[in-house]
């Protein structure tokens, strides 16, 4: 069946307690896609500059994405240069460079067109719009976003809200859209704004999903091993869009399941810098950890 992503491939600088790693290949789109490819197919939907290294693309077409959207163009690649301190929850920007992602207009193959499932990773919400306007009869949208939209795109994120299913946020980017300070009023309202399923991200206290029906809630996996917590929300986006995108049915046996395998997708990806941890990642390894989380919850 296979699922588009359209978000950024980067490249990140990343300083923590762990140690810094320069020029790692990153970005939402290639951390959703690390997980999602356990699932199904993934197209990735970006653009890189001249500068993008060649062994970076190689690594992501021997990931099996399909990357005949992965444009390249003339200037510099989109790049950011960010330091986690003390708990590690809370990344410091030092340094973000656009370059190409400026004047990004990403472009479709007749066939990508006809792809029913579809993830607008963190980006420029009106370059999210361009994409969805140019797709054939979607089955599921999933939308993720980030503060600096919500203050500056505020409007164009507001009417992309009314076109999706899914809208995926962390707590602050869900108190900051919303207005409400508790995160359960907060998943109302922004249900309000037209998704049917509002994903709120608490980082290492779990993640909380609303559907007007029906409200879960699930802890993080227990670990005791953060090293890089770069990408971990969509890490996290990439195994519950990854696993919905595989099921016939979206229900709440399903969206459960989903949630699940999005947290123990993101668990591996904190264990260490960049994407080292996920690319090595099997289905038999989310299963094996899902399995001991169940026994944790009790369910």
């Amino acid at each position: 069946m296979g699922i588009i992503v359209l978000g950024t491939v980067a490249l990140d600088t990343v300083k923590t307690p762990f140690g810094k790693r320069k020029n790692m290949l990153g970005g939402s789109a290639a951390h959703f896609a690390m997980s999602a490819r356990l699932f199904t197919q993934v197209h990735l939907v970006a653009v890189i500059g001249k500068d993008f290294p060649a062994r970076h693309i190689d690594f992501l077409r021997r990931k099996g994405l399909n990357l005949a959207s992965l444009a390249r163009e003339k200037g510099e690649s989109f790049r950011w240069d960010g330091e986690y301190k003390g708990d590690l929850n809370c990344a410091i920007t030092n340094d973000t460079k656009l370059g190409v992602l400026s004047d990004f207009k990403p472009g479709l193959s007749k066939g990508q067109r006809k792809i029913k499932n579809i993830f607008l990773a963190n980006i420029d919400p009106e370059v999210q719009n361009y994409l969805l306007c140019r797709m054939q009869s979607p089955r599921l949208v999933g939308l993720d976003s980030m503060n600096f939209w919500i203050k500056h795109k505020r409007k164009s994120l507001l009417r992309l809200l009314k076109k999706v299913n899914i809208y995926v946020a962390n707590d602050q980017e869900a108190r900051d859209l919303s207005g409400e300070n508790n995160l359960v009023r907060a998943a109302g309202s922004l249900y309000k704004l037209g998704p049917q399923i509002v994903l709120i991200k608490k980082g290492e206290h779990g993640v909380l999903l609303y559907s007007g029906k029906s409200i879960l809630a699930l802890p993080a996996w227990p670990t005791g091993r953060v090293i890089d917590p770069t990408g971990a929300g969509d890490t996290f986006a990439g195994g519950f869009m990854g696993y919905l995108t595989k099921s016939k049915k979206i229900n709440e046996a399903s969206l459960k399941k989903a949630v699940s395998y999005g947290t123990i997708a993101a668990s591996f990806n904190i264990e260490d810098f960049g994407l080292k941890r996920t690319s090595c990642l099997t289905l038999e390894d989310l299963e094996r950890r899902l399995a001991k989380f169940r026994k944790c919850i009790g369910g």
